[in-house]
C-alpha cells in the first residue's frame, strides 16, 4: 500500500520539475525591456550583464525583447582597450572576457545600442567598438531610452 502514495508523489515532483520553465513563462509572459548603462565601472557592467542574463533565463529568450542602451561612460562596455588613446574616455572595458559575455547575450537576441552623440563628443571611432554595426548606433542614448519607454519597454537601471 505504501508504494502507491510514493509513486504518486514521485510523479507529482517530476511534473512540477518539468513544468517549472512553463510556469515562469506563464508568470511573466512577453516582455519588452531596456537596460540603461552609463557608467564605466567594469564590475558594475558585469553585474548588469548578469542581470540581463538572469532576466532572459527567467522569461525565456523567445518571450523577451531586450535592449541595452549605452551612452556616456557606458560606451566603455563595448570599447576595445587598444583604442583608448586619442579618445575622451577614461577606461575601455571591451576585453575578450567582456566580448564573450556580450556575444552570448547577442546569441539570445539581446540588442546593444550605442549613442552617436557620445561617439562624436568623445572622439571614439566605430572601429573601437566590439561588434557594433551602423544599425546599432542611435542618434541619442537618452532620447532612445525615452522613445523605447513610449513604445512600451520597461526601463531598468542596474
Amino acid at each position: 500500500m505504501m508504494k502507491r502514495p510514493l509513486t504518486t508523489l514521485a510523479l507529482i515532483l517530476i511534473a512540477i520539475t518539468l513544468s517549472s520553465p512553463l510556469l515562469a513563462n506563464d508568470r511573466y509572459g512577453k516582455q519588452k525591456v531596456v537596460y540603461h548603462i552609463n557608467g564605466d565601472d567594469a564590475q558594475a557592467q558585469v553585474a548588469a550583464l548578469r542581470n540581463v542574463q538572469n532576466h532572459v533565463n527567467a522569461v525565456g529568450a523567445d518571450n523577451i525583447e531586450l535592449k541595452i542602451v549605452m551612452h556616456g561612460d557606458g560606451v566603455s562596455l563595448v570599447m576595445d582597450p587598444d583604442y583608448l588613446e586619442g579618445t575622451k574616455m577614461k577606461v575601455a572595458n571591451g576585453t575578450s572576457e567582456m566580448q564573450a559575455r556580450i556575444a552570448g547575450l547577442k546569441q539570445q537576441g539581446v540588442a546593444f545600442e550605442v549613442c552617436a552623440n557620445t561617439l562624436k563628443g568623445r572622439n571614439i571611432p566605430r572601429d573601437a567598438l566590439y561588434d557594433v554595426e551602423d544599425a546599432d548606433i542611435v542618434p541619442s542614448g537618452v532620447a532612445e531610452l525615452s522613445r523605447l519607454q513610449q513604445m512600451g519597454f520597461t526601463y531598468i537601471k542596474p
